[in-house]
């Protein structure tokens, strides 16, 4: 229960939070790319949430853990943060005042990228029960070599990547991309802080290195 009650906080806390970046800039609560963001983030987040809860609450446990133990992944995430949060308010200012507004087509084509990344970070969440919010290696861990993780190393940061730059189009602003492109740069950040500490404190995990060469995209990188 008290888990339930910590998940459910914090999901309240994000809509909370998300709602204020966008509407307050916005001006007005008549945005309706903003209804339609945080219908298709909070919407399948909730669903996720709560069969994590059920079959696996250790795994949810794990994804509200944010304290990060490395300063240079503290860094990340405030990075993170100000991308975000400057993605946001772009955005809605761009509503607000009309600088470049997209066509409809695309921001509901970008609704099927994010949900279709969503689902690949789902079937991530399945495959890896290890899968952490910090970096760490935990008690028993083991390489995950199989799956999405037999194409890249690090497949739930290829579902980051198309799920934040999918928002800005979803939202309706092509200003709001500028912030948010800035992910994929902090992200490779993170993963080669990372991989430096699987090397060291992970069995097996310079193996598989050689065994999966791409880190987030195939033939790319």
């Amino acid at each position: 229960m008290k888990l339930f009650f910590r998940a459910m906080i914090k999901f309240i806390f994000g809509i909370l939070l998300v709602g204020l970046l966008l509407f307050l800039p916005a001006g007005t609560f008549h945005y309706p790319n903003a209804w339609l963001f945080m219908g298709v983030l909070f919407t399948p987040m909730f669903f996720v949430g709560f069969i994590m809860m059920i079959k696996n609450p250790k795994l949810l446990e794990k994804r509200l853990n944010v304290r990060e133990k490395e300063s240079e992944q503290s860094l990340v995430i405030k990075l993170s943060g100000f991308m975000f949060s400057a993605g946001f308010v772009l955005a809605a200012l761009d509503f607000r005042f009309s600088w470049l507004p997209l066509p409809k087509v695309i921001s509901h084509t970008a609704v099927g990228i994010f949900l279709l990344a969503y689902l690949m970070y789902a079937e991530v969440l399945r495959e890896n029960i290890y899968l952490s919010r910090i970096v760490e290696v935990q008690e028993n861990q083991k390489v995950i070599d199989t799956g999405l993780y037999g194409i890249v190393r690090h497949p739930m940061y290829s579902a980051t990547v198309l799920l934040f730059l999918s928002i800005p189009f979803i939202l309706g602003s092509f200003i709001s991309f500028i912030a948010f492109l800035f992910y994929p740069f902090i992200i490779s950040k993170r993963i080669k802080n990372e991989e430096r500490i699987l090397e060291t404190e992970l069995k097996g995990y310079k193996e598989y290195k050689h065994k999966v060469k791409y880190r987030l995209i195939p033939f790319v990188w």
